[in-house]
């Protein structure tokens, strides 16, 4: 019989976690695309106990705020020791980012490095595109 390893989802979400990310406000006529892009984002698989270390996207629409950027950077780093699977996190941080910053529209792609030949690739998103201009839309991956 398989080993069921739990989603740990519900132990690594914290309310202070989302209290480090921080916005300034920004309002334009223009609505503008947003793309927000590392490739040292890492956890810790539950399976193994390895580091799991891959690439995120996270593409927005802005309302009225923009994230600010070392706030995003310490926030990232804080799942560096935790352990949650891929998908759980990338849950977790589209949650906490679109609760911050109420987006017109938002995506996130998480993808993990290689491990057992499988690329994997968790992508969210939210939002009415039918509301953005065509030019905007086009934009958007």
């Amino acid at each position: 019989m398989p080993i069921r390893i739990a989603d740990t989802r519900e132990t690594v979400r914290r309310p202070e976690r989302r209290a480090i990310l921080e916005t300034f406000l920004f309002v334009t006529n223009q609505p503008q695309v947003i793309h927000l892009h590392t490739e040292e984002f890492s956890a810790v698989c539950p399976g193994t106990g390895l580091p799991d270390i891959g690439k995120l996207d996270i593409w927005y629409v802005p309302s009225d705020r923009c994230i600010e950027l070392k706030s995003l950077k310490m926030y990232l780093f804080s799942y560096r020791n935790e352990e949650i699977f891929q998908e759980p996190v990338a849950d977790l941080i589209f949650e906490d980012l679109w609760a911050t910053l109420a987006p017109r529209y938002m995506r996130l792609s998480l993808q993990y490095n290689i491990r057992g030949g499988i690329l994997t690739t968790v992508h969210l998103a939210r939002g009415d595109l039918s509301q953005l201009p065509p030019e905007i839309q086009r934009l958007l991956p």
